[in-house]
């Protein structure tokens, strides 16, 4: 068994927590991301990015691509680097791209993101200004990013590791929370990847049947949208792009959105909670929004290009994620929910929008939401139709 030992500081005093893990877990965990969520062979090169509270789940990633001949470096933020950015950063220094993540986004095989937040006692503060800078110099990249990961010539995975931050936030225990994330990745069964293979076999039936039509329209008390899919596909995620997934999208055609959207769930961005996020659009235009607080937030995102058109409609199908933990890797998958999200479209959805933002947002469909393909109901209070 690992113990943790996790300094957390505040204004008033510094204590130690003591987080355990079963290394049973840890090693289910790794496994699992390097043999099946990315597939990795001997001579692949893997970059992971995370912060130190990681780190026990970084040394068994290492360990174990030692036994398979696999090349893995990382990437490790530490506690108070993102509020000493937003402080203290200037424009110079929000431009500079690290080599490694440079060289790893142009030639490794494999890219991982952990996320494992510290505590942040203060994500207002967030300076959007320095983000956009740092967004423009990380265009190129972010390019080569969505063209490779689109052929899986690299192959990228998005996961969580249960830190007091994420917990928090989800409004747990940290003990429950790890739990949440233990079952949500199947981590408790004695053999992960064959669950992810059968949520694959699952999902394929209303995957196959959404790709037999074009015209969709989301309602519900809350929406009422429209858009077309003509030359995009819809895809199922099973796993290999995102730790735990349970959802199945698409990237509409540009300016076939029309209508409204209320995502009734918190939509987060870089630090900032927006409630009650209303959009409409017009020809795939997004012509006005609101939310119940931080509008300039949105101001601000929908100054950015490419932002005010939709890159993605998904639908969430992971009925084990069955609480809101506003962490947008959980939550839009939830089942009986749907999500679009602005800015960046999936090249393997077909989709041609760019934009340096992909900004997802989630509705609750479970009461009174429907879903209409080529004008039939396949979709009914957050379930498929037999």
């Amino acid at each position: 068994m690992y113990i943790i030992p996790v300094c957390y500081f505040s204004k008033q005093n510094a204590f130690l927590l003591n987080f355990t893990m079963d290394s049973i877990f840890l090693k289910r965990y790794a496994h699992l991301l390097l043999n099946y969520c990315m597939e990795l062979r001997a001579g692949h090169k893997l970059l992971v990015n995370t912060t130190t509270l990681a780190i026990p789940l970084v040394a068994e990633l290492y360990r174990q691509c030692q036994d398979m001949g696999v090349i893995m470096e990382a990437i490790l933020d530490w506690e108070g680097k993102n509020a000493d950015f937003d402080k203290g950063g200037n424009v110079a220094q929000a431009s500079y791209i690290n080599p490694l993540y440079s060289e790893a986004m142009k030639s490794f095989e494999a890219y991982l993101v952990i996320r494992a937040p510290f505590e942040d006692s203060s994500p207002a503060n967030t300076n959007i200004e320095l983000h956009k800078a740092r967004a423009l110099a990380n265009e190129p990249f972010h390019k080569i990013y969505f063209e490779r990961t689109a052929t899986r010539d690299l192959k990228r995975n998005l996961c969580q590791y249960p830190t007091a931050a994420g917990a928090t936030l989800a409004g747990m225990s940290l003990a429950e929370y790890t739990d949440f994330i233990i079952n949500a990745c199947y981590l408790n069964t004695e053999n992960p990847e064959e669950q992810w293979l059968e949520v694959r076999r699952s999902q394929q039936k209303a995957t196959d049947l959404l790709n037999s039509c074009t015209e969709f329209r989301y309602l519900s008390p809350n929406m009422d949208i429209r858009f077309n899919t003509t030359g995009r596909k819809w895809i199922n995620s099973d796993g290999q792009t995102n730790m735990p997934s349970g959802e199945i999208y698409t990237s509409p055609v540009e300016d076939s959105v029309e209508g409204h959207i209320l995502f009734t769930l918190p939509s987060l961005y870089q630090g900032h909670q927006l409630n009650n996020v209303r959009l409409e659009v017009k020809e795939g235009w997004i012509t006005a929004w609101s939310c119940d607080n931080d509008i300039d937030v949105l101001d601000k995102v929908f100054e950015i290009p490419g932002s005010r058109r939709f890159g993605e409609a998904a639908i969430g199908t992971n009925y084990r994620i069955d609480r809101l933990t506003k962490n947008i890797l959980y939550d839009e998958k939830i089942g009986g929910t749907v999500h679009m999200a602005i800015g960046q479209s999936y090249l393997q959805a077909g989709g041609k929008n760019e934009s340096s933002v992909h900004w997802d947002m989630i509705s609750d469909m479970t009461r009174g939401g429907q879903i209409f393909a080529d004008g039939r109901l396949i979709y009914e209070n957050g379930k498929f139709l037999d």
